[in-house]
C-alpha cells in the first residue's frame, strides 16, 4: 500500500469532527449566504470549522481560519465571499495536492464543503480519490452551467443585473436611434444571454449554443429595419462564436450606417452586489443540505435543487456534462423578434 492510498483509507474510515469550507474560482452572489448556512448547519452537530483562504491556494499555503457562527453573521447580504477566492496552478500539481492534503491532516480536517462550478468540483474530486478526503460541492457560478441543479448560486443575481443594466440602455438607445449591441457574462454557456434577451425584448440574442453565421445576422438585422424600428438591442454571450460583441461590431457596421451603433459589455458588474433573494435562499437551503448529506454518510456528490427538490449529484457526473439550454426558451426568443 502506498502513502496516499493508507492516508486515504485512514481518513475515509474515521468520524466526522472536523470539516473545512472555502469558496473557489469566479466569485457569484450568495457564496457568503451558502457559507454562513454551511457553518451553522455544522454547529448543529457540534462539528469543528475551518475556513479555508483564497481557496486551495490558501489551502496548499496553509491559510486557515476557525469558523463559528458569530463570524458568519451579517454576511448573507454580502457579495463577494468573506473567504475570498483565487484560481490555482499550483494545485493541478501532484506536490500542490500533496501539500493540500497534509494541511488538512495536520488540522485534523475529516470533510471538506466547497463552494464553486465544475473546476473547483474537478479539484475536489482529486483531493478525495488520491488522499481520501471527504467532499460535498455546493454549485456557485453565475454561469448556470452545471447539470444537477435548476439554479446555481448568483444565477438569479446576475440576470438581474443584466436586465436592469439593459433597461437603462434601451431608453437611451432609443432616444438616439441607436444600435446596441451588449455583450453578458456566462463563458460557453448561454443562460444569461438567453433569459436576459427574452426579458429585455431584444431584436436578437446570440448564444454559444446556436450557431449563428454573420450572414444570417445581417439579414435579421435587415429585416428589422424593413420593420423601421427606431432602435435594435442585440444581446451577445461573451462566448458566442462570432467572437463577442466588439468583434460583432466590427463584422457589421458597414453594412447599417443608418444607425449608430454602439457597444456595451457589462463584464464583472455581473458577478457583484447584493445576492437577490432568490439567490439568498438556494444558497441557505444548499449549505445546510451539503451538511446533511455529508452527515449521512455521502461522499463525492453536489447538492442541488431540481423541482424544488434536493438532489444529490456525483461530482464527476457533475464535471463531465454541460447543462444544456431549454429548447422551449431559445423558440419564445424567436417568436417574440
Amino acid at each position: 500500500m502506498n502513502h496516499s492510498t493508507e492516508v486515504r483509507t485512514i481518513m475515509m474510515d474515521k468520524e466526522i469532527s472536523t470539516i473545512a469550507v472555502m469558496t473557489s474560482g469566479g466569485d457569484s452572489p450568495g457564496m457568503n449566504a451558502a457559507l454562513r448556512a454551511v457553518v451553522r448547519g455544522a454547529n448543529r452537530y457540534n462539528l469543528t470549522i475551518w475556513g479555508i483562504y483564497r481557496g486551495y491556494q490558501g489551502l496548499i499555503e496553509d491559510k486557515f481560519v476557525e469558523l463559528d457562527s458569530e463570524k458568519v453573521s451579517n454576511i448573507v447580504q454580502r457579495g463577494g465571499t468573506i473567504l475570498k477566492s483565487a484560481r490555482s496552478q499550483d494545485f493541478r500539481t501532484e506536490g500542490g495536492r500533496a501539500q493540500a492534503a497534509l494541511n488538512l491532516k495536520n488540522k485534523g480536517i475529516d470533510a471538506m464543503v466547497v463552494i464553486g462550478g465544475d473546476g473547483t468540483f474537478t479539484g475536489a474530486n482529486l483531493l478525495s480519490k488520491e488522499y481520501g478526503i471527504r467532499v460535498i460541492g455546493i454549485p456557485a457560478t453565475i454561469d448556470n452551467d452545471i447539470i444537477g441543479t435548476d439554479e446555481t448560486i448568483g444565477y438569479d443575481t446576475a440576470l438581474n443585473t443584466a436586465i436592469e443594466a439593459i433597461d437603462k440602455i434601451r431608453d437611451t438607445a432609443d432616444a438616439h436611434e441607436r444600435m446596441f449591441l451588449v455583450e453578458v457574462m456566462g463563458r460557453d454557456a448561454g443562460f444569461i444571454a438567453l433569459e436576459t434577451g427574452i426579458a429585455v425584448g431584444a431584436e436578437l440574442s446570440l448564444l454559444p449554443e446556436e450557431l449563428t453565421s454573420i450572414s444570417d445576422i445581417k439579414t435579421q438585422l435587415k429585416n428589422m429595419l424593413k420593420e423601421q424600428k427606431r432602435s435594435s438591442l442585440i444581446v451577445v454571450a461573451e462566448g458566442d462564436e462570432t467572437g463577442g460583441a466588439l468583434k460583432l461590431a466590427e463584422k457589421i457596421k458597414d453594412e447599417f450606417t443608418k444607425y449608430d451603433l454602439r457597444v456595451c459589455i457589462l463584464g464583472h458588474v455581473q458577478r457583484g452586489g447584493s445576492p437577490s433573494a432568490r439567490d439568498r435562499v438556494l444558497a441557505s437551503r444548499l449549505g445546510a443540505s451539503a451538511i446533511k448529506v455529508l452527515m449521512e454518510g455521502h461522499n463525492e456528490v453536489m447538492v442541488g435543487v431540481v423541482n424544488n427538490s434536493l438532489k444529490i449529484t456525483p461530482l464527476r457526473v457533475a464535471v463531465a456534462k454541460k447543462k444544456g439550454l431549454d429548447f422551449g426558451l431559445i423558440e419564445l426568443a424567436k417568436m417574440l423578434r
